[in-house]
């Protein structure tokens, strides 16, 4: 019995993985519009009905797998803050630019880390939501996202905290997200011309990794 228990669950599993990875590549291809689990359970090659046993509606596939990339930005930074070969100004650098190359490389899962959720028309109550995520698991569960985030913006502060102290970083850490934000998104509209500005996203980021250690240096 327990064999056929753990055989049920790796299936599961596996099915699952397909899912978020064909949810993924269809997000890089297309935008969140080309992603419905229609189209997601097509590419993953499961049955018409395995989408649904997993995932309450496109908006949960879409939030799992922003909590998945969540996690490999905050491993990234997680590694990055534990190096010991780098300076402090090497990692905050690091991990600054490990947030606009998601932008720059997946400019669409970039808009989805970052797209404010709303309850959209239709949608189901809320009580039948948390029935919904009861039936199909937390994987699209906006908790773990929102989970995964923090994780990251705590990475990202014990960093900064490094150059400015504990006491500045979160003010020191918002200006520097924000920024970075900007950055990624001129750069990802194309108004980040460099003609005109006679800059580039890399330049500028380490100009707010040298004020920024400047600013520590001297408090």
């Amino acid at each position: 019995m327990m064999g056929v228990m753990t055989t049920r669950a790796e299936s599961a599993a596996a099915t699952r993985r397909a899912l978020l990875d064909a949810a993924a590549e269809l997000l890089d291809l297309g935008g969140p519009e080309a992603v419905t689990l229609r189209e997601v359970g097509a590419r993953a090659g499961v049955t018409r009905g395995a989408p649904y046993r997993h995932f309450t509606g496109k908006d949960s596939l879409l939030t799992a797998v922003a909590a998945e990339s969540w996690e490999r930005i905050g491993d990234q930074v997680h590694a990055l803050r534990t190096d010991p070969a780098l300076s402090a100004s090497e990692k905050l650098r690091g991990a600054l630019r490990a947030l606009i190359d998601v932008g720059r490389n997946q400019p669409h899962l970039y808009q989805v880390l970052f797209r404010r959720r709303a309850k959209l028309p239709g949608q189901l109550g809320d009580g039948m939501d948390r029935i919904r995520r009861q039936l199909c698991g937390p994987e699209g569960d906006p908790a773990v996202a929102d989970r995964a985030a923090e994780r990251f913006q705590d990475e990202f502060l014990d960093i900064v905290a490094a150059l400015v102290g504990e006491r500045n970083a979160r003010h020191y850490g918002a200006l520097l997200l924000t920024s970075a934000h900007g950055i990624a998104g001129m750069e990802l509209s194309g108004h980040l011309d460099t003609d005109r500005w006679h800059t580039t996203a890399d330049e500028l980021v380490g100009t707010l990794v040298r004020m920024v250690t400047e600013a520590g240096e001297m408090a």
